[in-house]
């Protein structure tokens, strides 16, 4: 498959294109300074911004799919759906977070208490994001929340998919390699299970 994948360059989008790559997909990594990513065979990069729909579109044209693994704060879903929309590209995956997953019936991580102040303003923006995202019938949109903590670490192959509720294991962690979160992703491209709604994994 041929697959756009905006935000290349941080810590989730790196390990996404290492995922898609090694299962021989081509690859266009999208952001705003591409060349900090590294070159590798299958891989094109390209200079282009998630909040730029009218620039942004032309790089997204063509492709069977747009991975979007950008930072909610600052960013605009209806930006983003505009420039997949004008690429005419039928899907959409986002790297979503964890603060909108549910802990309780009715309640999410982000409102619970003690949740850090530090990550209240993405979490915030990423729920929202995933508002807009339910709202979007034209385009088969998924977004894909990690546990609570979310950090480079190892590729197991060993994980649980889940919906709106946060999943912790028996000792009440809640945590998911992002090696591993790639995997669940690359699998969801390949295999389309959640076209239309969030999920989510962890161990």
């Amino acid at each position: 498959m041929k697959i756009a994948l905006v935000g290349i360059t941080g810590r989730a989008g790196s390990r996404i294109a290492t995922e898609l790559l090694s299962r021989g997909h081509q690859v266009t990594g999208i952001a705003r300074d591409s060349a900090k990513a590294a070159a590798r065979p299958q891989l094109t990069l390209q200079d282009g911004d998630a909040s730029q729909p009218d620039t942004l579109a032309p790089l997204l044209r063509g492709h069977d799919a747009v991975v979007s693994a950008t930072r909610f704060d600052g960013s605009d879903a209806a930006q983003l759906l505009q420039a997949v929309r004008s690429a005419g590209v039928p899907r959409l995956l986002v790297v979503g977070g964890a603060g909108s997953l549910e802990v309780a019936p009715g309640q999410a991580l982000i409102d619970a208490e003690g949740f850090p102040a530090a990550y209240k303003a993405e979490a915030s923006a990423g729920r929202d994001f995933l508002n807009r995202l339910r709202q979007e019938t034209a385009i088969g949109w998924t977004f894909l929340s990690p546990s609570a903590v979310f950090e480079p670490g190892e590729r197991t192959g060993r994980f649980r998919l889940g919906g709106d509720a946060l999943l912790s294991d028996a000792s009440g962690d809640s945590r998911i390699s992002m090696e591993d979160y790639a995997i669940a992703l690359a699998d969801e491209v390949e295999q389309p299970r959640h076209t239309g709604r969030r999920f989510t994994v962890g161990y």
